[in-house]
């Protein structure tokens, strides 16, 4: 009988981490390797069980996935980081399995996947397609917007949201307004974009959701396109894909940011005319932009023919 793979959580009291023992608690094809909580900070202790583990996740802050990774001593232990530290590191892979065909394979080989952040998933997954298309010209002006529930925080946040709510908390907040999000270098290093996307983030009165929306001039595009035409192509880059899908018509009425929760599907809608374009991309901020594409990334790795 083959041995199962050993999987440890290293910062598993976090969101991220408690969601993804949440996915995988259950699991009988894995072996989760669990600390004793009186020892989850001692580093021997935790040394231990990372050089034990076949995977490991790290659900940490930057310094401490990096700190992490130089207490594996062996050659056989493979990462997936849900930090920033790596995310633009050249000699991690990136883990968005949809970004192009070669991409999953990418990730099914390497020993080193950094797992995508929540708003950079609904960025790249509408900007890279037509940049790779060449419908979308480099140093493009973009302008992007994305709602998130306030889960997106951490354990702080969501106190704050359903413990001692303020009045301003029941409407949008937007944040990070020096244009400068921890999000942005891996939206720039992944598109190859010569130009900084204008983005702000906002965080609403919902547990969990996110809506990520760009907005295109056509007239501005490298090719003669409408909404419908970038509507039809990113349906054909994407189809076959198990969990990113794009709605069959443009969007009418209101899209809401709280779709697809505790899945790991991601909907990207197209609106718009003949003359201007948004490309809204509608997930879960814990699933596809957290610990749901963690797993997937996961899966690919220990099972490169199965994995999703």
């Amino acid at each position: 009988m083959t041995a199962k793979p050993k999987v440890f959580i290293d910062g598993r009291e976090g969101t991220t981490g408690l969601q993804i023992y949440d996915r995988l608690g259950s699991r009988d094809d894995i072996e989760l390797l669990l600390i004793d909580e009186s020892k989850r900070k001692d580093v021997n202790e935790r040394k231990r069980l990372i050089n034990e583990a076949d995977l490991v996740f790290l659900c940490l802050p930057d310094d401490a996935a990096r700190e992490a990774v130089a207490l594996i001593d062996n050659d056989g232990t493979r990462v997936i980081d849900a930090s920033t530290a790596h995310r633009t590191d050249p000699n991690w892979v990136y883990g968005l399995p949809e970004l192009s065909p070669g991409q999953r394979r990418k990730i099914a080989e390497a020993r080193f996947v950094a797992n995508p952040g929540c708003h950079a998933t609904g960025f790249i997954i509408s900007v890279y397609p037509l940049i790779a298309l060449g419908i979308l010209p480099l140093d493009y002006p973009l302008t992007c917007m994305s709602s998130t529930g306030y889960s997106g925080g951490g354990k702080s946040m969501i106190s704050d949201y359903e413990e001692h709510k303020t009045e301003g908390m029941f409407s949008p907040g937007f944040y990070a307004l020096g244009l400068r999000h921890k999000h942005l270098p891996e939206m720039m290093a992944v598109t190859r974009l010569k130009r900084t996307p204008v983005f702000c983030p906002f965080v609403d009165d919902y547990y969990k959701g996110m809506a990520t929306t760009v907005a295109l001039h056509n007239d501005m595009l490298l090719k003669t396109a409408t909404a419908e035409g970038i509507r039809q192509m990113l349906a054909e880059y994407y189809a076959g894909q198990r969990y990113v899908t794009v709605a069959p018509e443009l969007g009418g009425g209101t899209l809401y940011s709280n779709w697809g929760q505790g899945t790991n599907d991601l909907e990207i809608t197209v609106s718009g005319n003949d003359s201007q374009t948004l490309v809204t991309a509608r997930f879960d901020n814990l699933g596809k932009g957290a610990s749901g594409a963690a797993v997937q990334n996961m899966e690919i790795m220990l099972n490169p023919a199965g994995g999703r």
